[in-house]
């Protein structure tokens, strides 16, 4: 199967979910609160990951949805898909248009094509390590900014976290901390070279990453956790504590002493 196939079915995932979000307005949407996690959920999630699983994935192949019973027959599966039909279901509830519908792709745990959808700003981020990256179907690449050279390193990070104060020791001269909602479009904001970096320090599911680590690593990139080490996917429980995502020189330096 191509590659190029595999970014067919991305698109149309991320146009189709996007259509059987249209009828729920952000900012207006009922929505329920999940038992285990205390997380919302509205009819808008649930419409989007059905669409998603009746496109994405084909015989053989695993599933991964923050909406859907996580079916552990995955493990055994080559070829995983791992999607968040909306990832920062808060800030669309909200009517905060820091929302997307991300999905991945796994090979062998390696997150190798990925594509994050925002609708409320239209803006379609789409790649594979073999095709590189495009943001509404223009090339584009990670930032690679010069560290030390007097410019701030632009930093996309968690409401709730700044909230929190788990961000007071980045306000510095050296960083332009801006807040933002949803993890996979922070990633995939980065993959797109409108921001130099993005990381937290808590403990993140592997729906959130799997797309935006496709393409940040696609746009020449970096993802790892927190100690240097590759993140490993397709887990039986798929958490993992923190991540960094960033040029190669950024993610370095956060990684060797920035988050020391």
């Amino acid at each position: 199967m191509s590659r190029q196939n595999d970014l067919d079915r991305i698109l149309h995932g991320l146009r189709a979910a996007a259509e059987a979000v249209r009828p729920y307005t952000s900012g207006e949407v009922e929505f329920r609160t999940k038992e285990e996690r205390n997380d919302p959920v509205t009819a808008a999630d649930l419409a989007a990951d059905q669409v998603l699983r009746e496109i994405l994935p084909e015989s053989g192949e695993g599933w991964l949805s923050e909406e859907s019973v996580d079916d552990h027959v995955r493990l055994t599966c080559t070829r995983v898909w791992v999607v968040d039909p909306i990832d920062g279901t808060r800030e669309f509830i909200q009517g905060i248009p820091e929302w997307c519908i991300s999905i991945g792709l796994l090979e062998g745990g390696v997150p190798v094509a990925g594509g994050i959808f925002n609708p409320a700003t239209d803006e379609l981020i789409l790649g594979s390590l073999e095709h590189g990256v495009t943001l509404n179907g223009t090339a584009t690449s990670v930032t690679e900014p010069i560290i030390g050279d007097g410019h701030p390193v632009s930093v996309l990070a968690s409401r709730s976290e700044i909230r929190r104060g788990e961000w007071d020791r980045f306000q510095e001269d050296r960083f332009e901390v801006k807040p933002c909602g949803s993890v996979a479009y922070k990633l995939g904001l980065v993959a797109a070279g409108l921001a130099d970096a993005t990381w937290t320090l808590v403990g993140k599911s592997e729906w959130d990453v799997v797309g935006g680590t496709a393409l940040v690593r696609a746009a020449g990139g970096h993802v790892c956790l927190r100690d240097g080490s590759a993140p490993a996917f397709n887990q039986e429980r798929p958490i993992y504590p923190n991540f960094v995502a960033a040029g190669q020189a950024v993610a370095h330096a956060a990684v060797g002493g920035w988050l020391g």
